[in-house]
């Protein structure tokens, strides 16, 4: 086998297709930084394509998920898809390099017996074998997707079917006349009718798109949300302390959303604080940027080991799971609806000392809704 190199390095063009949200990953950020920053042994040349803004690139390259990279150049084509891109990446240039698939390479290879016709089939064998896994992580992941909306969907559901029977249990017992009830079903109705609709849009773009934020008042949103927990808290004998300045400003969010997250919140403390105990609702102005909510509740508390996996789709404690219901689908779901805002969610917390659990919010200050 004769080797002759040359000095310059070998020329490799790459399309990332990816939407913004796609690029906000941990993986495609790193494996940016590692095109733009590592030695990799060749000129890379990356292009990053928004497939909102060039949607013919799906079609043209035959693209069955984005996030996407595609070797351009030189030929053969190849596309890396599904979880992995970086690691599936890394995988294949020594292979490029080694087997001189890159053109200007300034490689020549020559096996003294070398079946060209078996080394091509074995290289449309490898291709083949890589759409496969290709099409393999997209399944499993199309699969967890849909796994993670039917939990978040029946999750989201008690909600207006907890009030709406809570109604009927009230207005049984002549605690509130008819139109009252009347008034509660139809919201709850209403509530069950946008997350049908959210339920048919999610399944053509992600459930995060569902986002139209306004000018809004917080304030209101957390009255609103006592007062629907209402009978929850005083049939316990819980207290609702609120902390909310009065020159608190108003943010940039979805209403729905935030509603959301507030209820998740003080279902979770209402779930987890005994009768009689005390549930705490602050808002502050910490800077001219965010406004900080903290919900927090005198309940068993939380280890510090587990204080992250809460936020996690699917993580219920150990601890807590033989005493309580649901999906464990409520952090996890306040989770991205806070970081779609672009804020974020945490908890401070010790066992036997209750917990804390707060959120950011950005104010609002004149922002479109783009």
């Amino acid at each position: 086998m004769d080797l002759v190199q040359d000095r310059e390095q070998p020329k490799l063009h790459l399309m990332l297709v990816a939407a913004r949200d796609h690029l906000l990953r941990g993986d495609l950020r790193s494996l940016i930084q590692f095109l733009e920053k590592e030695d990799c042994g060749f000129e890379v040349t990356l292009q990053v394509s928004d497939p909102s803004e060039n949607p013919e690139l799906l079609e043209f390259h035959r693209l069955i998920a984005i996030p996407a990279l595609i070797k351009l150049s030189p030929a053969p084509k190849q596309i890396f898809a599904g979880s992995s891109i970086f690691q599936q990446l890394r995988s294949w240039l020594p292979k490029w390099k080694q087997e001189g698939l890159v053109s200007n390479l300034g490689l020549s290879l020559r096996p003294s017996n070398l079946d060209s016709s078996q080394t091509q089939r074995e290289f449309q064998l490898e291709d083949e074998l890589l759409v496969l896994r290709q099409e393999n992580e997209t399944l499993i992941d199309r699969i967890e997707s849909q796994e993670r909306l039917l939990r978040m969907v029946a999750h989201e559901l008690r909600t207006p079917i907890t009030a709406a029977a809570l109604a009927v249990q009230s207005q049984q017992l002549g605690q509130i006349d008819i139109k009252k009830f009347q008034d509660v079903i139809k919201r709850r109705l209403d509530e069950m009718e946008l997350l049908s609709k959210d339920l048919l849009e999610v399944g053509s773009t992600r459930w995060e798109a569902l986002f139209h934020p306004q000018r809004l008042d917080l304030a209101n949103i957390s009255a609103e949300v006592i007062l629907e927990l209402e009978k929850l808290w005083l049939r316990r004998g819980i207290g609702i302390n609120t902390d909310i300045p009065s020159d608190l400003p108003e943010v940039f969010a979805d209403q729905r959303r935030m509603r959301q997250v507030l209820l998740n919140l003080m279902e979770n403390a209402l779930k987890f604080t005994e009768s009689g105990g005390k549930i705490s609702i602050s808002m502050l102005h910490r800077t001219n940027q965010w406004v900080e909510v903290s919900v927090c509740d005198n309940g068993p508390g939380i280890p510090e080991e587990e204080q992250q996996r809460i936020f996690l789709d699917r993580v219920r404690l150990p601890q807590t799971s033989a005493q309580t219901s649901g999906f464990g689908v409520g952090l996890s779901v306040c989770r991205r609806i806070v970081e779609v805002h672009g804020g974020r969610i945490w908890v401070v917390s010790n066992p036997g000392e209750g917990s804390c659990f707060y959120f950011s919010v950005p104010v609002w200050r004149g922002q479109k809704k783009d």
